[in-house]
């Protein structure tokens, strides 16, 4: 999805820089897709552009029981905003019909509706983390954070692609 329509912050050719000589690891990105005005591939360092929310969470994992954890990042909100879903802002029943797919690196994948995310509803505060217990997350990167779930399925580390939309159709 690199290129034309594709947005990004910072300069062009910002995330691919280097000689042939020297060995270039690729740079995790999270690209947002879907029924958006303005698809967008982003880094963790872009996302570091946002407010960043600290958060503390505990959530009961089936094979090792509870797990606490600090994250740092932006609100998904936020960032989902940034690529220019296609709702009506003005309309509660349109922004509520719009769902979030997640996609981590392993093939995870978790679904949140817009109304859990959209201030105006829930506002719970999910993250897309840029740090996880202190640890910049650059090298894996975003992890989607879900502070209200009681369980982590949710959770998903090194998040690779959100898709926005209401007319669902695989990503």
């Amino acid at each position: 999805m690199e290129g034309e329509g594709v947005k990004t912050s910072g300069p062009p050719g910002a995330l691919a820089h280097g000689t042939e000589a020297e060995a270039v690891e690729p740079v995790p990105s999270v690209v947002l897709s879907g029924e958006l005005s303005e698809p967008a591939r982003l880094t963790v360092a872009q996302l570091r552009d946002w407010p960043q929310y600290p958060t503390r969470v505990s959530f009961d994992c089936a094979t090792n029981g509870v797990r606490r954890h600090a994250f740092t990042g932006p609100l998904l909100h936020d960032v989902t905003v940034f690529a220019v879903p296609g709702l009506v802002p003005a309309q509660r029943r349109d922004r509520a019909r719009f769902l979030l797919c997640v996609t981590g690196a392993d093939g995870h994948q978790a679904v949140l509706s817009w109304a859990e995310i959209d201030p105006e509803f829930s506002r719970h505060p999910v993250l897309l983390a840029t740090r996880a217990n202190g640890v910049p997350l650059d090298r894996q990167g975003p992890q989607l954070v879900v502070p209200h779930d009681r369980c982590g399925s949710r959770y998903i580390s090194a998040v690779t692609h959100i898709w926005v939309g209401a007319h669902l159709t695989a990503p």
